[in-house]
C-alpha cells in the first residue's frame, strides 16, 4: 500500500468531531454538508467513519448525512469529566440513541478507578452497556459502545492496561485515549499500551476491540503515528475503520493536502 492510500484510508478512520459550547443546529449541519459535498468535489476520497456531537445533536448530523455509511457519534455519560449520577448518565445515553446515535462514546468514572473502587467504575461501564443495548435492540439498530479512558490522567503504562481490560471486559467494543478536555490527551506510549491490551485480550477470548486515538491529532504525521502503532501491535486486519478510529476536529485538512501535495482547506 502506498502513502497516498494510507492517507486515505486514516481519512476514513475520522471520526469528524465538533464539540464546543457554541456548537448549534446550523454549525452541526454545515459541517455535515461539507462531508456530503466529498463525494462531489473529491470523488476519489472515502467518507469520514462518522461526524461525532453532543448527545442533542445527534439527530442533526443523522437528518443531514448524505448515507447511513457516514455513522451518527454521541458523546454522553455526561462527557467530559463523568462527574455526575450513574442513572443520569445511563439516561443521556439511551436519549442519544433514540436521538439518532449509531456510536456512543462514554467516560470512565476516573472518580471511582482512580479513587481504588475499581468495581464500581466497571458496574458504570457494564449498566451503561446494557442501557444502550437495550434502546439500539428499540431502535432496530446495532449501536457501538466506545469508552474513553483518559489516559492523560493515569500515570503508569500499568494503570492505562488496567483501564483497558476494565473496559474490554464489561463490553466496550472500542477503547479511547481522551476526551480531548484535559492537558495530556493522546500520545503514541498510550496508544501502544491500549494496543498490546487489546491484542492481549483478543489472544485470551477471541472477541475484537476496536482502537480510538483522539485529543491532540492535529496533521497527517500524527495520524500516521497512530495508524503506524496499530500495524505493528496489531496488524492490518484491525486497521479498518470497524476496529480503527481517530477522533478529530483539524487533522482532516491535513490529510488532504498531504495526499493533494498542496494547502487545503476543505472543512
Amino acid at each position: 500500500m502506498n502513502r497516498t492510500e494510507i492517507l486515505k484510508k486514516c481519512f476514513s478512520f475520522m471520526d469528524l468531531t465538533t464539540l464546543h459550547t457554541e456548537d448549534t443546529p446550523e454549525s452541526v449541519a454545515a459541517l455535515v454538508g461539507k462531508v456530503a459535498a466529498l463525494r462531489k468535489e473529491y470523488p476519489s476520497y472515502p467518507l469520514p467513519a462518522s461526524v461525532c456531537v453532543f448527545p442533542n445533536l445527534a439527530n442533526v448530523v443523522r437528518e443531514k448525512r448524505p448515507c447511513e455509511e457516514l455513522h451518527v457519534t454521541a458523546v454522553s455519560s455526561c462527557f467530559p469529566t463523568a462527574q455526575s449520577f450513574l442513572d443520569v448518565k445511563v439516561l443521556e445515553c439511551v436519549r442519544a440513541v433514540e436521538n439518532g446515535a449509531d456510536e456512543i462514546d462514554i467516560v470512565l468514572a476516573l472518580n471511582k478507578f482512580l479513587g481504588g473502587d475499581e468495581a464500581g467504575a466497571a458496574e458504570e461501564i457494564r449498566t451503561m452497556k446494557a442501557a444502550v443495548d437495550e434502546a439500539a435492540q428499540k431502535a432496530g439498530r446495532k449501536v457501538v459502545l466506545k469508552v474513553i479512558l483518559e489516559t492523560g490522567l493515569l500515570k503508569t503504562p500499568e494503570l492505562i492496561r488496567k483501564a483497558s481490560f476494565l473496559a474490554m471486559e464489561q463490553g466496550a467494543d472500542f477503547i479511547k485515549t481522551s476526551t480531548g478536555k484535559v492537558a495530556v490527551n493522546a500520545t503514541p506510549e498510550a496508544a501502544r499500551v491500549m494496543c498490546e491490551a487489546i491484542r492481549d485480550y483478543h489472544a485470551g477470548t477471541g472477541r475484537k476491540v476496536g482502537f480510538k486515538a483522539a485529543g491532540g491529532i492535529a496533521t497527517a504525521e500524527d495520524a500516521l503515528v497512530y495508524y503506524n502503532i496499530g500495524l505493528e501491535v496489531l496488524g492490518e486486519e484491525w486497521l479498518e475503520k470497524d476496529t480503527f478510529r481517530f477522533g478529530v476536529s483539524r487533522v482532516g485538512n491535513s490529510l488532504m493536502s498531504a495526499i493533494e501535495g498542496k494547502e487545503i482547506k476543505f472543512f
